[in-house]
């Protein structure tokens, strides 16, 4: 997935995931993550055929994560 940032409008890559490996990264139900979605806590993308996507690095926003820890979290839930 890609979204453009800026005005100089550079691809940015960014990891989706699926909502059910969204809940059992997070390890909450899909109505959670739902919950999430229509209160801005995540975001999402819609693909071509309907389904949701959630952007990864938004499940790790906490004021007390580091960048460090959601990367770790990203590179973890890449390699599953």
């Amino acid at each position: 997935m890609c979204r453009y940032v800026s005005s100089e409008e550079v691809p940015v890559d960014r990891q989706t995931l699926s909502i059910m490996k969204a809940c059992e990264l997070v390890g909450v139900s899909r109505r959670t993550i739902y919950n999430w979605i229509a209160s801005g806590k995540v975001e999402y993308v819609r693909t071509a055929g309907g389904s949701v996507r959630i952007f990864a690095d938004t499940l790790w926003r906490s004021p007390n994560d580091s960048a460090r820890a959601r990367s770790t979290a990203v590179q973890t839930a890449a390699t599953r």
